[in-house]
């Protein structure tokens, strides 16, 4: 099996899940328990990935990576390199593509914990903040763990919008998917053969851990 690859996919997943579990706490969190009428807009938004095929995803996001774009020579003039087929590149289409994965077990999470207790929060003085921190997040833990597996799962898999703006550079944009695709290309069954059989079974376990958590998913005590 191509190790490099493992160990970027691997690098890929952790750092994806880290950005995501920041910043879909507090998106979901503000979807779900400050609803507005129009904030089904945003959260249309935030599940197109769902629905979108990936190449369409990985050409807008190409795009807008580009030096052509504000961000694209913002970028080049920082750092001297480009955003597309490099890994931060591939890390940026990697959050917008796994977005939905993180954000929906929240949503649902965050829309089972009794209304009444965060009534009572804000009555005894705790800020929208408190409450959250202290109350919904403790009882949101299989949400939480449920959208970290989901999102690290999702990642390691991701296939179309990693080639599109990632490319196939070994060590560098290469992943376990497009390492796959290769061997094909190149007839080496064997090799596509094991790797295809370690994703499977790792995404058998993901599934079995998922399924767990929704079924351990329930109120419990928040933290004071």
């Amino acid at each position: 099996m191509d190790w490099t690859a493992i160990a970027l996919t691997a690098r890929l997943a952790l750092a994806t899940t880290a950005i995501l579990l920041v910043v879909a706490v507090p998106l979901a969190a503000w979807l779900e328990l400050g609803r507005r009428r129009w904030t089904v807009v945003l959260e249309a938004i935030v599940a197109l990935p769902l629905v979108l095929p990936p190449t369409v995803l990985g050409f807008y996001v190409l795009v807008a990576l580009g030096t052509r774009s504000p961000v694209g020579r913002w970028w080049l003039e920082l750092t001297g390199s480009t955003l597309p087929f490099s890994f931060t590149g591939l890390l940026v289409a990697s959050v917008l593509y796994s977005l939905p994965f993180a954000v929906q077990p929240l949503l649902g999470a965050f829309a089972a914990v009794d209304p009444r207790l965060r009534e009572a929060s804000t009555v005894l003085g705790r800020s929208r903040l408190a409450t959250l921190a202290r109350v919904v997040l403790p009882l949101s833990r299989p949400g939480l763990l449920t959208a970290a597996v989901l999102t690290f799962a999702h990642t390691v898999g991701e296939f179309g919008v990693v080639l599109m703006v990632g490319g196939n550079i070994p060590g560098r944009t290469r992943t376990l998917s497009i390492s796959i695709y290769d061997d094909v290309q190149a007839f080496d069954y064997a090799s596509a053969g094991r790797t295809s059989l370690a994703l499977l079974v790792f995404s058998l376990v993901v599934l079995t851990v998922t399924y767990a958590l929704q079924r351990r998913g329930g109120p419990g005590w928040a933290v004071r």
